[in-house]
């Protein structure tokens, strides 16, 4: 059986579980139930909604340490960056800024793409990479 092309949930390892709630939840303003899970060892868990059904988790980087067995390592930034495409170009510029009040770092501010799009970059508390991004050749359909 070959693997289909679907993810379901993209989980970011974090240092402070809670700053990263308030970071996503209350500075992002994505929708989630909270911290989950934490009556077990190593289960403290939040899940946020994004579109299409795909989840965004943020779990502790030493309970995702635990639970792979491997060594927990610094957050390397430029080893992946996640998405955000925005069907209008000034949303690129409102969402950094939304981001930049709740705590994230602009690493790039917003400028003109080589492909006639429009992107900025920042980082999470974590040093987790977002690209903010209205391209229009890839709008999203909501």
């Amino acid at each position: 059986m070959d693997m289909q092309p679907r993810i379901s949930v993209l989980t970011l390892g974090v240092a402070d579980l809670d700053r990263a709630l308030v970071f996503y939840r209350d500075g992002l303003g994505l929708p989630t139930d909270g911290i989950i899970g934490r009556e077990f060892a190593h289960g403290a868990v939040a899940f946020f909604d994004l579109s299409g059904g795909l989840k965004l988790a943020i779990w502790a980087q030493d309970d995702l340490s635990h639970d792979t067995g491997l060594p927990k390592t610094t957050v390397c930034s430029t080893a992946m960056s996640i998405g955000h495409n925005v069907r209008q170009r000034k949303d690129v510029d409102d969402i950094l800024v939304q981001a930049e009040q709740a705590g994230a770092r602009i690493i790039k501010p917003p400028q003109d793409t080589f492909y006639g799009g429009y992107a900025g970059y920042f980082t999470d508390p974590d040093g987790h990479v977002w690209e903010v991004v209205w391209n229009p050749a890839l709008l999203p359909p909501d």
